[in-house]
């Protein structure tokens, strides 16, 4: 599914929403019948951790570690073993295996994207929500991380919910939907 609207009508905000990252002013929000706006900032990290990948728009690569430490380091969140194997077949799959031991400032834009998405999808997570995953890629690497996105997901069973304002990436997608149609409806309805 794809959520698309211009800049500043609350498509990140709705994705922080749905990762338990930000509270919601009213209203519910479950996941695997979990209601979410009741844990605690402990609860809400760990099932984040287990069940909800995230792709930031602005990578949010931890600068001291390495691309295979920035995957693992996901990893250690859920309090399940680390699975280092899966880590490494992960940023092979991605294309960075020749690339595992490079911190980000070593790679490209491009490649520090598919870190992002490699470590979203470490712990096998229920949903995969990106934002704007494109955004900082240049467009000869758009199409790649959209289908790494489209691709891994499709691989490992897993839930998509990417939010974007650009024409080009929401036309590859069966289901988009306008978030000011939804604001317009759930306002007058």
């Amino acid at each position: 599914m794809v959520l698309v609207g211009r800049s500043g009508c609350g498509k990140t905000t709705l994705l922080h929403i749905i990762a338990g990252i930000g509270r919601p002013d009213a209203g519910h929000v479950r996941i695997d019948d979990w209601e979410i706006t009741l844990f605690s900032e402990a609860e809400g990290d760990r099932f984040r951790a287990e069940r909800i990948g995230y792709v930031f728009q602005t990578f949010n690569l931890l600068p001291g570690f390495s691309a295979l430490e920035n995957v693992l380091l996901a990893m250690r969140f859920t309090g399940k073993p680390v699975d280092r194997p899966r880590a490494k077949q992960l940023l092979e799959k991605v294309g960075l295996g020749h690339r595992m031991t490079h911190k980000p400032a070593m790679l490209s834009v491009g490649e520090q994207q598919r870190v992002a998405v490699a470590r979203a999808l470490a712990n096998k997570p229920k949903i995969l929500l990106a934002d704007e995953p494109t955004a900082n890629v240049d467009s000869g690497h758009q199409q790649q991380v959209l289908d790494l996105i489209r691709n891994s997901c499709s691989e490992e069973d897993v839930a998509l919910v990417l939010v974007t304002h650009t024409p080009e990436v929401s036309a590859q997608f069966d289901r988009v939907d306008h978030l000011e149609q939804i604001n317009q409806v759930a306002v007058s309805g």
